[in-house]
């Protein structure tokens, strides 16, 4: 049985520690830093190492990769057209690993970042800066049309997947989609629970996809009145939802 924890990083990254207890080994995704996992490791003599899992580029993500594969000779998976520092297995849309003694399908998941990839295992997904709780990573260097495709591919996954995404932003994304659809039960209730989860110093991940259907604006750019708050917003008749979308991520961007 494989245990999933998180270890905070920085004001609100969340590296995700993935335990085989059977033969104490251990895997992380995206180390930005590598005090918390070396701490981690520290503490529970006996755990190795074994695999890192990248998602995408930025430094928030790979900041600690060097100093633990030196450290623990960890072998580094992370996107074939991104540079990613320490990388051993460079990964392709479509393409399947092993980590752990579990098979993840790989996905390339362009928007935030152009390589962006994420990584699923029946029931988990591992998605990075593309989709999180109640919200989507900005668009650094994708199209909106592109993280459009993207999160619709991973809301294509089963409902009760989880997800693990890696920053702790799902309160202003509630409020944004709260701002989105005001009428929306759901939503509300959402950010009341995550209002008290937070006031009481507790993490809002993992989410589920059922629940990002529900809450999620940028996962609901099909329904009526989220491309009616979308048109208000930029003044246009957006026909397709990937120009919802575009009008979702600008305002929010400003939010």
């Amino acid at each position: 049985m494989i245990q999933i924890s998180a270890l905070p990083a920085f004001t609100d990254n969340y590296i995700w520690l993935l335990q085989d207890h059977h033969n104490q080994r251990c895997a992380v995704v995206d180390p930005g830093d590598a005090a918390p996992v070396q701490a981690w490791l520290t503490m529970h003599p006996g755990w190795r190492l074994s695999d890192i899992l990248i998602t995408h580029h930025h430094h928030d993500h790979v900041g600690g990769v060097e100093q633990l594969k030196k450290a623990t000779g960890a072998t580094v998976y992370g996107p074939a057209s991104e540079n990613i520092p320490g990388r051993d297995v460079a990964l392709n849309d479509n393409d399947r690993v092993s980590v752990l003694g579990w098979e993840f399908d790989v996905f390339a998941v362009p928007g935030h970042t152009l390589g962006h990839i994420a990584y699923y295992h029946q029931g988990l997904l591992f998605c990075g800066d593309t989709l999180f709780a109640a919200g989507c990573g900005r668009l650094f260097e994708g199209t909106p049309e592109q993280m459009h495709h993207s999160l619709s591919r991973l809301a294509a996954l089963p409902e009760d997947t989880r997800v693990y995404c890696t920053h702790e932003y799902t309160l202003s994304n509630l409020r944004f989609a709260a701002a989105v659809e005001p009428n929306n039960p759901e939503i509300a209730e959402r950010l009341k629970k995550v209002s008290q989860l937070r006031e009481a110093g507790h993490m809002s991940l993992p989410s589920t996809l059922a629940l990002e259907k529900l809450t999620n604006p940028f996962l609901r750019t099909g329904e009526t009145s989220v491309k009616e708050k979308a048109d208000e917003r930029n003044g246009q008749d957006n026909r397709a939802p990937s120009e919802v979308f575009a009008a979702l991520r600008t305002w929010k961007d400003t939010f």
